[in-house]
């Protein structure tokens, strides 16, 4: 998203100028002053402060975070822990070359809800739906290619478009009708492509859709303030995505010395309102660090060449919108546009929360999500298949134009 994209550049540079600080104030310790004596000896004095200065600000380059953080977050009641959250997956081999990890809990003879994450991050980030959901519904999650646990194939194009196949390939391999797609920012992206794109399979199997602080194109239209990142798009936006991609080893070494620093912390605090959690904080931070940062940057470049205007309004089945008031990412006025599209749409603003608004109220989030599934219609039982297909026809998810 620009707003991520360019206030990690800002907070880049500030955390590197601290570090090249660091450096001269150490070697002009150990370089001194060197004067000349009544005796017309050579002496050299040094100034301890910069040798403590220096030192101190090359600890804070890389411990800065413990500082950080907690002037960032509040406190946490019950931590998000990504590495706890893996269960036994599966791995999908897709015709688009992709190999795709999905995951599977609760009972499968209930609803099935069908989760794709946001950009830079995966399907540990649904803590809190497996937390509050997997007593009443069958939950699926995957990782979008090349993040997570996902391997994208050696040509995958990044954007919605190539996801949205890929999500069609997941529907597939666990063979639930009925099913409730549920995506956060990309993930809304993803599946607006799948509609607009394959509207008689979604028809046929999607039950109805829940779009969480996403938009309905170019992310850079609906952005707060568009005006600013459209003017910076093709002179510093995308050459710095480009080069990104190209400087795939340097860009992981900017991106963890970034995460030590916590600089990265704190640029991702703008997609976050008022009650982010330090735990909820450095979760988002973790996964848009360890990450492949070249495959962020031609996501990036992919969404940027993306739209899906109006694609909603061929779908008729149920869809619910949630969004946040204070979303910067993605504004309210963009869930506003996709639920005026949508002919059976309904739309949650909730007050004070940002593009995470999943994490940071994740108790209304779920709520609205388990009353919107358990108010859809039944199915009939008979129309349940949960056997795993793993070879999935090509003509089923040839690129669409």
């Amino acid at each position: 998203m620009p707003l991520l994209i360019f206030a990690r550049l800002l907070s880049s540079i500030a955390s590197l100028a601290v570090l090249y600080g660091a450096g001269y104030l150490l070697w002009s310790w150990y370089d001194g002053d060197v004067y000349i004596t009544a005796t017309d000896t050579l002496e050299r004095t040094r100034e301890d402060w910069r040798l403590v200065l220096g030192v101190a600000l090359i600890a804070f380059s890389f411990l800065g975070r413990f500082v950080i953080v907690p002037l960032l977050g509040r406190p946490d009641t019950a931590e998000t822990r990504l590495d706890l959250q893996r269960a036994a997956g599966d791995i999908l081999d897709t015709p688009t070359g992709a190999s795709l990890y999905v995951e599977q809990h609760g009972d499968r003879s209930k609803p099935t809800i069908l989760f794709t994450h946001g950009w830079g991050l995966d399907s540990t980030i649904w803590q809190y739906a497996k937390r509050d959901l997997s007593s009443d519904f069958h939950l699926v999650f995957w990782d979008l290619p090349g993040l997570g646990k996902s391997k994208a194939g050696a040509d995958h194009r990044f954007d919605p478009t190539r996801f949205s196949l890929e999500l069609d390939a997941v529907m597939e391999f666990i063979g639930s009708r009925g099913v409730v797609l549920v995506g956060h920012s990309v993930g809304g992206m993803t599946i607006q492509t799948l509609v607009r794109d394959a509207p008689d399979r979604v028809r046929s199997r999607v039950a109805g859709i829940v779009l969480l602080n996403t938009t309905f194109t170019n992310p850079i239209d609906t952005v707060f303030g568009a005006i600013v990142f459209k003017a910076l798009r093709w002179p510093l936006i995308e050459p710095m995505l480009f080069l990104t991609s190209m400087l795939q080893p340097l860009a992981w070494l900017d991106a963890w010395r970034a995460y030590l620093s916590g600089s990265a912390h704190i640029a991702n605090r703008v997609q976050f309102g008022r009650k982010v959690t330090r735990s909820q904080l450095n979760a988002v931070t973790l996964l848009g660090t360890r990450n492949p940062q070249g495959v962020l940057a031609q996501g990036n470049l992919g969404m940027f060449r993306w739209d899906a205007s109006e694609a909603m309004k061929g779908y008729d089945g149920p869809v619910l919108i949630i969004g946040g008031r204070v979303d910067l990412a993605t504004k309210i006025e963009a869930s506003r546009t996709i639920a005026s599209d949508a002919p059976r749409a309904r739309l949650i603003e909730v007050d004070d929360v940002n593009h995470n608004g999943f994490l940071e109220n994740a108790l209304a989030y779920n709520k609205a999500i388990i009353d919107f599934v358990k108010g859809l219609p039944k199915r009939d039982p008979s129309e349940e298949r949960h056997d795993k297909i793993h070879v999935i026809p090509v003509a089923e998810l040839a690129v669409r134009k």
